[in-house]
C-alpha cells in the first residue's frame, strides 16, 4: 500500500504540466526573466477592483452561488455574446477559468473509449485534460507548415475513416501556442466537416480580443459547437479564475449534464471573482483592446530577438500573445535548449515538445512591460546567436 502502483493509471499516464517544469527552472535560476507563461502584465480595471473592495463584506460573497454562475453575470455575458460574438442561440455557464471549462466539457461529452482530435501545435493543458479523464485515443492532426492552420483536408479524411467517429474536435483561435488566427472561412469549413461527421467542435476563444494588424475575431455557433471564453488574459484576471462556456441552448439535456460536472468540481466559481468579472465587463471591449495594442511593440522586439534563427523559422503573432519558432534542425531536444537558455542567458521559454512539436519553442510577449521585454529580448537574441554560431557552450 502507498506505492505508485496504487495511484490511478489515467493520472500516472498524464504528462507532467510544462509550467511545473518551468517553475523548477526559476527556482534554480532566480534571476531569469520569463517569456514562458501565458500571462499579461496588466491588472483588472481600477474601477472594477474598487467596486469589489466595497463588496467584500457582503454576506452573499461568502456563500455558495448558483452552479451555473451569478444570474447578473450570466445575463451580461449573454448580452455580450449576442452583441460582440454574434452568438444568438447559446446558453452560458461560468467556470473557474477556461481550463476548468474545458474539463467540464470533456467530462460531459466524452467517455474513456472515445477518440478525440487536436491539431499540432496543440494547447498542452487541453491534451492533459483528455489524458487525466481517461481519453487516450488522441488523434493529432497536422498544421499547415507555413500558416500553422489546422489541415481541414486531413480532418475530413480522418473523420470519414475512423470508426467509431471521433467524439470531439478542438481548436484554439487565435492559437496557443502558435499565435496564429484561423480565418472565418476555414473555421466554418472545420465546423461543417464536424457536423457532417456527427462530432462536437470545441473552440477556445480565450484570446478573442488579442488580434493584430487589422484582423477581426469571428465566432461561429451550431448545435454541435461549444465555445469557451476567459476573463484571465483580457482583464488581467489570471489569479481570479473566471471563464465561461457558451453551449447550444437547443441541445436537450446538455445543461443538466454539464451541471452535474460543475457541481462536483467547483460548485461555482468564487463569488468575489464573478463580481469582479461583472464589473470588469462593464468597462467594455475597448478597455481590453487598448491594453492589447500595447503589446505590438513587444511582439516586434521579440521577432528581432528570434532573427538569428532565420525569418522562415518564426511563425505566429497574428493573435494571442505568442510567437512560435523553429530551432535549428540539430536541436530536436528543445527542452534542453530551454534549460540552456535559462542557465546561460537568463531567459525562459516554453519547449515545443509540450505542444506535440519537437524542435520548437513558444515565446510569450504578454507578461512584460516594454522596457522589461527589451531586456528579455536582448538576452534571448544573444543566446540564440550563440546557439546558432557556437552551439550550447557550457
Amino acid at each position: 500500500m502507498g506505492s505508485a502502483s496504487m495511484l490511478a493509471k489515467r493520472v500516472l499516464l498524464t504528462e507532467t504540466p510544462v509550467m511545473v517544469e518551468i517553475q523548477k527552472l526559476f527556482r534554480l535560476y532566480p534571476d531569469c526573466v520569463s517569456l514562458a507563461q501565458g500571462v499579461v502584465y496588466w491588472k483588472p480595471p481600477k474601477e472594477a477592483l474598487e467596486k469589489v473592495q466595497q463588496l467584500i463584506w457582503e454576506p452573499s460573497v461568502s456563500c455558495y452561488g448558483a452552479d451555473e454562475g451569478l444570474p447578473e453575470l450570466r445575463e451580461a455575458l449573454i448580452n455580450k455574446l449576442h452583441d460582440e460574438n454574434k452568438l444568438k442561440k447559446s446558453s452560458v455557464m461560468v467556470t473557474a477559468g477556461a481550463n476548468q471549462a474545458f474539463v467540464n466539457i470533456v467530462l460531459t461529452l466524452c467517455d474513456a473509449d472515445d477518440s478525440v482530435v487536436m491539431f499540432a501545435p496543440y494547447y498542452f493543458n487541453s491534451y492533459m485534460s483528455f489524458q487525466m479523464t481517461g481519453v487516450t485515443k488522441i488523434l493529432v492532426g497536422p498544421g499547415d507548415p507555413d500558416t500553422l492552420h489546422p489541415d481541414a483536408d486531413w480532418l475530413e479524411k480522418t473523420l470519414q475513416k475512423t470508426i467509431p467517429t471521433p467524439k470531439l474536435v478542438t481548436v484554439v483561435n487565435p492559437g496557443n501556442p502558435s499565435g496564429t488566427y484561423i480565418p472565418a472561412p476555414l473555421l466554418q469549413r472545420i465546423s461543417d466537416i464536424c457536423k457532417r461527421a456527427g462530432c462536437w467542435l470545441v473552440i477556445d476563444n480565450t484570446y478573442e480580443y488579442f488580434m493584430y494588424d487589422g484582423r477581426k475575431h469571428v465566432c461561429i455557433e451550431g448545435d454541435h459547437i461549444v465555445n469557451i471564453f476567459s476573463f484571465s488574459k483580457a482583464y488581467g484576471m489570471m489569479g481570479w479564475r473566471v471563464g465561461y462556456i457558451a453551449y447550444p441552448s437547443e441541445v436537450k439535456g446538455f445543461a443538466d449534464e454539464l451541471l452535474k460536472v460543475q457541481d462536483n468540481i467547483p460548485i461555482c466559481a468564487a463569488i468575489i471573482s464573478q463580481q469582479l468579472a461583472l464589473h470588469s465587463l462593464k468597462m467594455g471591449p475597448k478597455w481590453v483592446t487598448d491594453q492589447v495594442q500595447s503589446l505590438v511593440s513587444n511582439r516586434e522586439v521579440l521577432k528581432d530577438a528570434l532573427s538569428p534563427l532565420g525569418n522562415d523559422a518564426i511563425k505566429g503573432g497574428e493573435g494571442a500573445i505568442y510567437l512560435w519558432a523553429k530551432l535549428p534542425d540539430k536541436y530536436q531536444d528543445d527542452f534542453e535548449v530551454v534549460r540552456w537558455l535559462a542557465r546561460k542567458h537568463g531567459v525562459v521559454l516554453i519547449p515545443g515538445i509540450s505542444s506535440g512539436c519537437r524542435g520548437y519553442v513558444r515565446i510569450s510577449f504578454g507578461g512584460l512591460h516594454e522596457e522589461q521585454c527589451r531586456e528579455a529580448s536582448g538576452r534571448l537574441k544573444k543566446g540564440l546567436q550563440q546557439l546558432v554560431s557556437e552551439g550550447m557552450v557550457p
